[in-house]
């Protein structure tokens, strides 16, 4: 097919990235995706029919990409479509999964494997089997919440049981479920704990990538779910080699949002470009395990860099969540260092600009080493170098616990440029 100039995506998978089905586009290198998305997390959750506990948008075929190259995605617009949610920490009921309730959900009264379900009235146990009736959402809240937003989507405020059961009753219409999704709205369950709580939004995107190298569970896609993988007893289950062909997409990092630039791997012709997931608001290291799920529209533009073989994403965001020590020198500030050089008689001291990279892994220790490694290899330096300019030029930070961590560091324009990447940054920063 001739590339478009923009493909707009109205359609959702199962929950499995998967490698092997027809793409949409595809889309020119340069061009644009539209994406209408349904809510990740809980609502995917508690619909035992979706495979891999997200239900995120169908792959686009990115022309002129292929394995080794890396695409530039940038976050045009984020726009959260949904009036209300609900969301907290979650439990699992043992009898209704088998070894992952997250993919291999079970009616713990007929047996079917991933039933169909429906909702019937609200509370936790609104979700049943189509079969036979019983009960079969695999989550519960152990402490839950059904928060609304005002209509310029700035503020979230948490409802008493009186406003959660009124939004329950009309969940899909309150969420804007898309159509084409199969989940269930969470807010169906009616969760109330925590009246009460007025907090800003901050929109973004938890999960952006590209499609992994073999059919993977959406929210697998990453190191630290991915380890979920190793030896389980369903047909998803992944060897220590295998699930390197993750790509992870999952990342919920609060800053990949609306004007950052993420840069993520290609590990398969066309690259396979899929979002979902968007999150209202979330503190770092989303440490409840959820946050505040919605339906969104976006606008992401694509390049292709050629020749950049990358393992896993990287991220240039916004200038306000760049932290501190890694933001680029000022004029003034470059002026000081340039005093302190002509004094100490030192050659010129570098030029640079900051880079994150993302790290996943079962645990945070695991993950922090496979960011340091990534930049290291990356950028041609040793792992104590890249330690080195993290601490005194940059930042580790938790984007989720238990396992995904952003390594923020300034590089050298030469290793920038020399990396097909100092044209980004520069417009990304505004460094002429």
């Amino acid at each position: 097919m001739k590339a478009q100039e923009t493909v707009f995506v109205n359609k959702l998978t199962n929950g499995i990235l998967d490698p092997g089905v027809e793409m949409l586009g595809p889309v020119k290198d340069g061009g644009r995706i539209v994406l209408n998305t349904a809510a990740g997390c809980w609502s995917p959750m508690i619909t035992p029919e979706l495979r891999g506990g997200h239900e995120v948008s169908w792959p686009v075929y990115v022309e002129g990409a292929e394995p080794g190259d890396a695409i530039a995605i940038h976050i045009e617009s984020v726009n959260v479509t949904s009036k209300a949610t609900a969301s907290g920490n979650d439990k699992t009921i043992a009898d209704r999964f088998v070894g992952d309730p997250f993919v291999a959900r079970v009616c713990p009264n007929c047996g079917t494997k991933n039933p169909p379900s429906h909702l019937e009235g609200i509370g936790p146990d609104a979700v049943r089997c189509n079969n036979c009736g019983a009960p079969v959402s695999p989550f519960a809240f152990t402490n839950g919440y059904t928060i609304v937003f005002d209509d310029s989507k700035t503020i979230g405020l948490t409802l008493n049981a009186e406003g959660a059961e009124k939004i329950a009753g009309n969940g899909k219409e309150y969420m804007q479920t898309p159509d084409f999704a199969v989940q269930n709205p969470i807010v169906a369950l009616a969760p109330s704990d925590l009246p009460g709580i007025a907090t800003r939004m901050n929109p973004f995107i938890g999960q952006l990538g590209s499609t992994p190298k073999r059919p993977m569970p959406d929210s697998h896609n990453a190191g630290d779910f991915g380890a979920f993988l190793l030896g389980a007893p369903h047909e998803y289950a992944q060897t220590e080699e295998t699930l390197k062909d993750k790509t992870d997409g999952h990342m919920d990092i609060n800053k990949v949002r609306q004007g950052a630039i993420l840069i993520c791997p290609v590990k398969v012709a066309g690259a396979g470009i899929y979002a979902g997931d968007v999150h209202a608001m979330q503190g770092e290291g989303e440490i409840a395990g959820h946050t505040t799920d919605v339906c969104a529209t976006i606008t992401l533009k694509v390049n292709v860099i050629k020749n950049l073989p990358i393992d896993g994403p990287i991220l240039l965001p916004v200038i306000d969540d760049v932290p501190y020590l890694a933001k680029p020198l000022t004029d003034a500030e470059k002026k000081i260092a340039a005093a302190e050089q002509k004094k100490w008689n030192q050659p010129a001291f570098e030029d640079s600009a900051p880079i994150s990279v993302i790290g996943t892994g079962a645990n945070l220790n695991l993950a922090i080493e496979n960011g340091l490694q990534r930049g290291a290899d990356l950028f041609d330096m040793t792992v104590p170098e890249v330690m080195n300019r993290t601490t005194i030029s940059g930042a580790i930070e938790i984007g989720r616990a238990p396992g995904v961590v952003t390594i923020t560091f300034r590089v050298p324009k030469e290793k920038l440029e020399e990396k097909k990447l100092w044209n980004l940054v520069q417009e990304q920063y505004q460094l002429y």
